[in-house]
C-alpha cells in the first residue's frame, strides 16, 4: 500500500511505501519526487497593440530610445535548415530602405520560428507578399516574407525552431528568398546587431540597447556587413548618442547623391546639417559635414 501526498504549493511529490521485514514490523518509507513546472512565460504578450490585420499596429506610436531588450536565450534557431547566405543586408537600397535581411533559399524551403512566441499575423501583406509576424515573449516581433505557403494561423503559440511555412517569391520580390525582418514596438532593429547570423545562430547579449542608429537604414548600406559593437548599458547607450561629425572635401564630378550614398546618409540629412538645398551646386574643395 502506498500513500501519495502533494501540497498545491509544494514542488515535490511525497509518496509512502509501506513494507513488512521480519522481526521488524510495519515500516513505511518516503520517497519525494520532484515536480516539473510549468516554464512557459507568464507576460501577457497579446496586452498591448495585439492586431491580427495590420503589418503595423504602432504606427502611431512614438518610441523613446535608447531601446533595452533582454532575451532569456543564448541562441536562437535558424530559419533555414541550410546555411544561410545573407544575399542583402539591413541598410539603404537602391534609394530605398531595406529593413530587414534576404536569406537566400528555394522554393519550397521549410521556414522555421527564430524564438518562443504568439503569431500576431499570418497573411498577404502588400510587398511583402505572403507574411508571418512572430511576437516573441521580450517585444520583439519576427517578420518572416514572401513566402509561398503559410502553415500557421494567427493566436497560434509557437516553440523557438517550430515550423511555420514555405518560402518562395511572392510579393515585391525578383527571387527566391526570406525577407527576415526584426523589430520592437514599431521600429525596425538591425537584425545582425542583435543575432550573429553566423552557423553559431547566437543572440548577441542577454541585454541589448537599441540607439536610433540600430533602427534606420540610411545608416547602414545593404551590400555591406555593419560594423556592430553591441550597447550593454544604458550609460553606453547614452554616450553612443553623442554625434560624431567628420569632414567631407567635394571632389571634381561628386553629386549630393554620390556622397550620400558613400557615406549612409539620406540626401536630406545631408542638406539639413550643412544647410543647402538639394539643388544647391556644389564646389570643388567645398567642405560637408557629416554626421555618423
Amino acid at each position: 500500500m502506498c500513500l501519495a501526498q502533494e501540497d498545491s504549493l509544494s514542488t515535490s511529490l511525497k509518496i509512502e511505501l509501506q513494507t513488512v521485514k521480519f522481526n521488524r514490523g510495519l515500516i513505511i518509507e518516503t520517497i519525494e519526487i520532484p515536480l516539473i513546472t510549468n516554464s512557459a512565460p507568464s507576460i501577457d504578450i497579446k496586452a498591448e497593440n495585439w492586431n491580427n490585420t495590420l503589418y503595423n499596429p504602432y504606427a502611431n506610436t512614438l518610441q523613446q530610445f535608447p531601446l533595452e531588450l533582454k532575451f532569456t536565450d543564448t541562441t536562437y534557431a535558424s530559419p533555414v535548415s541550410h546555411k544561410k547566405v545573407v544575399t542583402s543586408h539591413y541598410g539603404w537600397r537602391g534609394g530605398r530602405p531595406h529593413n530587414g535581411i534576404d536569406i537566400d533559399l528555394v522554393t519550397g524551403d521549410s521556414v522555421v520560428a527564430i524564438l518562443d512566441g504568439v503569431v500576431r499575423l499570418a497573411k498577404y501583406v502588400n510587398g511583402y507578399g505572403n507574411t508571418v509576424v512572430i511576437r516573441h515573449y521580450n517585444g520583439l516581433e519576427s517578420t518572416y516574407a514572401h513566402l509561398s505557403k503559410i502553415d500557421t494561423k494567427a493566436n497560434d503559440t509557437i516553440n523557438k525552431g517550430q515550423y511555420i511555412a514555405k518560402g518562395g517569391n511572392t510579393g515585391n520580390s525578383r527571387g527566391s528568398h526570406l525577407h527576415l525582418e526584426l523589430s520592437y514596438k514599431g521600429e525596425s532593429i538591425h537584425p545582425e546587431y542583435l543575432f550573429d547570423f553566423s552557423p553559431k545562430n547566437s543572440i548577441r547579449a542577454e541585454k541589448v540597447w537599441v540607439t536610433q542608429k540600430w533602427t534606420h537604414a540610411r545608416f547602414h548600406n545593404s551590400r555591406r556587413v555593419s560594423k556592430v559593437n553591441v550597447l550593454e548599458s544604458k550609460e553606453a547607450a547614452l554616450a553612443s548618442l553623442v554625434k560624431q561629425r567628420s569632414i567631407y572635401v567635394v571632389k571634381k564630378g561628386d553629386t549630393l547623391y554620390d556622397i550620400s550614398r558613400k557615406n549612409n546618409m539620406s540626401i536630406s540629412a545631408l542638406c539639413n546639417t550643412n544647410a543647402i538645398k538639394k539643388s544647391s551646386p556644389l564646389k570643388i574643395g567645398q567642405k560637408l559635414v557629416l554626421e555618423l
